[in-house]
């Protein structure tokens, strides 16, 4: 078992980082809340030219979309690593695998990104920004290609150790 982490250990380390951002957010919003609707509502009257009545409410909502994702797809991805670390996979792979399969933890980044730049740059511009744009791909990137590898090597027996002779 303890070689099967090894292998596997840098993706895991980037799913463990996920998930404890995202915990850590629900602590934070449970503890201060008004922290996150503050730095809201003093961007919004900063910048009255970028938002309309439905900002505040919105940029709230984008904060906690990155909560919600952080821990969702750090679960998700933990459990394709758990499989991953148990499948036939050969173990370059396995690290190429697991190491994208982290590499989506990136993903809730975006929603974070948005979150501090729409205050002061608008919605629009925040989900178009290159920050938001990159952790985005780059997230979804690494979720579509670690988990297409971890289903090709289970249901087409891609990438699989050669049986022993």
């Amino acid at each position: 078992m303890a070689k099967e982490i090894e292998i596997v250990r840098l993706g895991l380390g980037l799913v463990l980082l996920g998930l404890m951002f995202g915990v850590g957010m629900g602590i934070v919003f449970g503890i201060n809340e008004d922290f996150f609707k503050d730095y809201i509502a003093q961007g919004v009257a900063e910048n009255p030219a970028v938002h309309d009545p439905k900002s505040a409410d919105k940029i709230w909502r984008y904060a906690q979309r990155a909560h919600f994702h952080a821990t969702g797809i750090a679960a998700f991805s933990l459990g394709l690593i758990i499989l991953l670390m148990f499948s036939g996979m050969k173990p370059g792979y396995k690290k190429v695998s697991a190491l994208l399969l982290g590499i989506g933890s990136l993903y809730p980044l975006s929603w974070l990104a948005m979150f501090i730049l729409a205050p002061s740059i608008g919605r629009g511009p925040a989900h178009e920004h290159i920050l938001t744009e990159t952790f985005a791909y780059t997230g979804v990137g690494g979720l579509l290609l670690g988990g297409g590898m971890l289903c090709a090597t289970l249901f087409l027996g891609s990438f699989r150790e050669e049986p022993s002779a």
